[in-house]
């Protein structure tokens, strides 16, 4: 996959392709728009941060080889504008950025058993995690949701890797504690919940 994304780097940077521009749109458009919703609460706002983001990539083509780390670029740019959005909107440049935060935390179940086993757990999980403090949510979502790693999401963020630990670490056991059941019979619900609550 990383093989890949290079390959359509150097594709878009040393031949102006076009197709490699839009497959590198195609994979990442979905996800950064989410996340940019997550923090503008507008559909259209985040889509045109979204699309600026890219138009700007493809502005400045030649530089996409220096790109280490392709995704965490995307999201520190598609984050960096949001927050710019809400500063200008706001006209409150001391805001408190992560208090805009609101992140949906989509379940995933894939079998039927788990379905069956889920239902309930689903939901309190959700509720759980919708109750956890801003940075804690958004952190939790970066590493579960859109599976970054805790250095990608401290760079992400400008925090540190510990501070991601932390957050990651009080998600879990802020949801644990909420569920204040013993799961530690059921192997069935224990592979559920480290599906769902434990980091990756």
């Amino acid at each position: 996959m990383r093989r890949e994304q290079l390959s359509l780097q150097e594709r878009v940077a040393l031949h102006s392709d076009q197709q490699a521009f839009k497959q590198l749109f195609r994979l990442y458009y979905p996800g950064l728009y989410q996340f940019a919703s997550s923090i503008v609460k507008c559909k259209e706002v985040a889509e045109e941060i979204v699309n600026d983001v890219f138009v700007t990539l493809w502005t400045k083509r030649e530089s996409l080889t220096s790109i280490l780390n392709f995704k965490v670029y995307v999201y520190i740019a598609v984050k960096n504008r949001c927050f710019n959005h809400i500063s200008r909107e706001r006209s409150l440049e001391s805001i408190d950025l992560f208090e805009q935060l609101e992140v949906d935390c989509t379940e995933r179940v894939h079998t039927p058993e788990d379905m069956m086993l889920a239902s309930e757990l689903q939901h309190r999980i959700n509720k759980l995690v919708q109750e956890l403090p801003p940075r804690c949510l958004i952190v939790y979502k970066l590493v579960k949701e859109e599976g970054f790693k805790y250095k990608e999401v401290a760079e992400i963020l400008n925090i540190s890797i510990r501070t991601v630990e932390n957050q990651i670490a009080a998600a879990v056991r802020k949801i644990a504690e909420g569920l204040s059941v013993d799961f530690s019979e059921d192997k069935n619900l224990q592979r559920l919940l480290k599906q769902r609550i434990i980091p990756n």
